[in-house]
């Protein structure tokens, strides 16, 4: 049996150029499919609101959602690195982190935690390290933001937006965060982000130049109702799920997926 990633493996990967393959999961089946794969890194994602739940945004998800989710992922996962995202209000100071992390470590199996939003977050992120809780930042579009964003909608294409992006990058990974979801920014930002930072970055909607790619599991099978961009239906023109799930890894390994199809310019109206 291959050994079990881990976060120093993910970094040497980074530093070797081998790209991580990561899905989104929220249940045993798929979760055994996909680690079955050779998927690094499950995410369970709090869009777990939209997919499963129905609801418009990932702001009705609660902490107790994730964390009977995750466990659901972990009981079944044996070589993939179990992600899971703090959702909404769950870790507004270093305290309530710390327990809504806990709680998603001890009863969930999660092997590292994502919480959205950079400068604002170096206290948590510190904190949390400090505490041996691996940490995985998100920058870009932040779903969990949308009220204030109004939107979905690239992020970073100005010249001010892409600078505090960049700068805010720069300082999770400064403050031990472990890795970097960059979300439907331009693929240029993303690039010079990657070149800059020490971790692995994880990219979805983000072009080819991230260390690694992540999808919503239901939207890289083509059973989303989202017609979204940075997406494929990894399903056309493969026998089933599990041949699907190798086509994406496949292509993610040799650079095919993303294409430029699915990325954003920066100079684009």
């Amino acid at each position: 049996m291959t050994d079990p990633v881990s976060l120093p493996g993910l970094l040497a990967m980074k530093r070797r150029s081998e790209k991580i393959a990561s899905l989104t999961c929220y249940d045993a089946t798929a979760a055994a499919l996909q680690d079955q794969a050779g998927i690094e890194v499950i995410l369970v994602g709090d869009s777990l609101g939209n997919v499963i739940q129905g609801q418009p945004t990932t702001l009705g998800v609660t902490l107790d959602h994730m964390v009977y989710h995750t466990a659901c992922v972990q009981r079944a996962a044996r070589r993939a690195l179990i992600l899971a995202d703090l959702p909404f209000m769950s870790y507004c100071t270093p305290e309530q982190a710390a327990h809504s992390a806990a709680r998603l470590v001890r009863e969930g199996g999660a092997q590292a935690v994502k919480l959205e939003g950079g400068r604002e977050r170096l206290d948590i992120v510190r904190f949390l390290t400090d505490q041996n809780v691996p940490v995985c930042g998100h920058l870009g579009l932040q779903p969990q933001s949308i009220h204030r964003l109004g939107r979905y909608a690239v992020q970073g294409r100005d010249a001010e937006s892409a600078k505090r992006i960049m700068e805010d990058a720069c300082l999770l990974s400064e403050a031990g965060a472990s890795l970097l979801v960059l979300e439907c920014i331009p693929w240029e930002l993303a690039q010079a982000i990657t070149a800059t930072v020490d971790i692995p970055t994880i990219g979805i909607g983000a072009g080819r130049h991230c260390d690694g790619q992540v999808l919503v599991w239901q939207d890289m099978l083509g059973m989303s109702a989202r017609n979204l961009r940075f997406s494929k239906n990894f399903l056309a023109g493969n026998e089933g799920i599990r041949e699907a799930v190798s086509a994406y890894v496949r292509e993610v390994k040799t650079g095919l997926f993303p294409g430029d199809e699915h990325s954003f310019g920066r100079d684009e109206t």
